[in-house]
This record gives structure tokens, C-alpha cells and sequence, in this order.
């Protein structure tokens, strides 16, 4: 059976990693969610003070990106884990405080060549599931299957907002709503490898799909290319 690159494209808090991860785990390939390692830079410039939410050294992040070494590792079950400079930090890039300051790290061309430099790598020998905003347009443009991911604002909004909550973060949902649609703005709008469908990417709009469904819808995709 032979391999191929699944590249899944979408905005926010769409479901994309799920998705990613349960067929990666399916597939027995590779899965990587780039997401999360914008989510590490991004980090990694908080915790260096070249950002907050009122000032951004853009000049300090970029001297200092090609000391940045994320390795994503399976520890035998998924999800993966994530290292940011030998240290896991799975669950901080999750919080809010990254998310509403990852957009304008990952909109900076520096940070993004060193990433998807990272990632081409990564899916040299096919076998790869990687979720983003720009793995089907930018870093895989010749994947066998592109899929674009997409649902309600409202939807996303209170998905995400339920995840936080079972995390134990204490968030309103107007500041989780509006991160979500900032995020859609800024990340459809950057200049350097904006969020935008690729033309032979197929859509799957989950805002009234059970996993379940979009994972069988999905997998039927695959089978019709690698059997």
C-alpha cells in the first residue's frame, strides 16, 4: 500500500489536529501538528520578553529563531508531545496568552522559513498527516490529498471554549469568541503565506459533523487513493 502526504488546512480550532491525529494513528504515519510549533515560538518570544500583548521585538525574535529547537515526539500514545528547547511544553502552548499573540509570530516571513524549512523535512518520505494553515498551499503544494477545514465562528468559538473549560482555565467566551475571529482575520490577511484554499483541496465543513462522520468521510478520501 503505498504512502502519501495528507495535508489539512483550516481556521481555528476546526477540529483539525482530532482529525489529524486519529488518522495518522489509523494510517500508522507520521503526524505533525505545525500549528503548535508556531505556538512554541511563539513561547519561546514571551518567555524571552520579546512579546506581550503591548510591545513586540520583532528583531530579537528573529536574531534569536535559529536557537529555537522543537522536536515533536510519540511517547506511545497520541497526541504527541511537544519539546520546546528539550523541555514539554504540550499543554502551555495551549494557553490563552499564546493564543492571542501567535498570530503576529507567525506572520513574521523569518519565522515562517525556519518552520516550513523544518516541516518539508519532516514529510520527505511521505507516510505524514500535518495540519495548519499553509501545508497545502506552501510546505506540501504537491500533496496527494488537501483538505480544508472549516465550521461557524459560533461553533469554533464554543468548542474551544469547552476545551479550556475541561483544561480547568478560567475564560469568558466573548474573549474566546473574539480571539477566534481576530485569529481568522489576521491569519487570511498576513502577506506572507496567508490562509487560503488551495484549488484542488477538498472542503469538509464539520460545523454540523460528529467526528465520527467527518473521520468516515475522510478515510473514504483516502482509501480511493491509496488502494
Amino acid at each position: 500500500m503505498k504512502k502519501i502526504t495528507i495535508a489539512i488546512d483550516g481556521h481555528s480550532s476546526t477540529g483539525k489536529s482530532t482529525l489529524a491525529k486519529h488518522l495518522a494513528k489509523t494510517l500508522d504515519y507520521i503526524y505533525v501538528d505545525s500549528g503548535a510549533m508556531y505556538r512554541a515560538v511563539t513561547l519561546f518570544a514571551i518567555e524571552n520578553h520579546f512579546i506581550d500583548e503591548n510591545n513586540f521585538d520583532k528583531d530579537a525574535l528573529i536574531s534569536n529563531i535559529e536557537s529555537v529547537t522543537i522536536e515533536i515526539k510519540n511517547e506511545g500514545t497520541f497526541p504527541t508531545v511537544l519539546f520546546l528547547n528539550n523541555k514539554e511544553v504540550s499543554s502551555k502552548i495551549r494557553g490563552m496568552e499564546v493564543s492571542n499573540l501567535v498570530s503576529k509570530v507567525a506572520a513574521l516571513p523569518e519565522v515562517r522559513k525556519c518552520l516550513v524549512r523544518e516541516q518539508r523535512r519532516m514529510g520527505e518520505q511521505k507516510g505524514i498527516v500535518m495540519d495548519g494553515r499553509d501545508i497545502g498551499t506552501v510546505v506540501f503544494p504537491k500533496a496527494e490529498l488537501k483538505i480544508f477545514m472549516t465550521a461557524s465562528a459560533q461553533i469554533r468559538a464554543q468548542r474551544r471554549y469547552d476545551e479550556l473549560i475541561a483544561k480547568g482555565e478560567t475564560v469568558v467566551f466573548d474573549e474566546v469568541y473574539e480571539n477566534i475571529t481576530s485569529r481568522d482575520q489576521k491569519d487570511s490577511t498576513r502577506a506572507d503565506s496567508p490562509l487560503t484554499q488551495a484549488n484542488d483541496a477538498r472542503v469538509l465543513d464539520n460545523t454540523n459533523l460528529t467526528q465520527s462522520q467527518q473521520y468516515t468521510i475522510v478515510m473514504d478520501w483516502i482509501k480511493a487513493l491509496i488502494d
